[in-house]
């Protein structure tokens, strides 16, 4: 999990970096904080995984599909902080926070689970 959290935070920092050049500190701020919640989901769903994962396939793809869920959840928490705020929240800033940072982290996912 320690490689994770580490690619997580960093990728979080030069996507937040990124938002920051294009939308300004509102769009920096917005990008950090989903970055954030993407490494905490990642994380969340590698602890769900680890178990399971030298065992049957069943329950893995049964703890793959609730990882999947709450990845899910992150997308609609998207729409949710865009849809009430969206000073603080703008929407492209906001999903670049949470996507720029969950997808390199599923491609690393794929290398821990090896």
């Amino acid at each position: 999990m320690k490689p994770t959290l580490a690619v997580g935070l960093l990728a979080s920092v030069v996507v937040s970096a990124v938002a920051y050049v294009l939308w300004g500190a509102q769009g920096a701020v917005a990008a950090g904080i989903f970055g954030a919640l993407a490494v905490a989901i990642q994380l969340a769903v590698l602890a769900l995984i680890e178990p399971v994962k030298q065992g049957p396939i069943k329950p893995l793809i049964k703890r793959w599909g609730m990882g999947m869920g709450l990845r899910a959840l992150g997308v609609v928490a998207i729409a949710v902080a865009v849809g009430l705020d969206r000073t603080h929240f703008p929407p492209l800033a906001t999903a670049l926070g949470f996507l720029g940072v969950l997808l390199p982290l599923l491609f690393f996912e794929v290398r821990l689970l090896r």
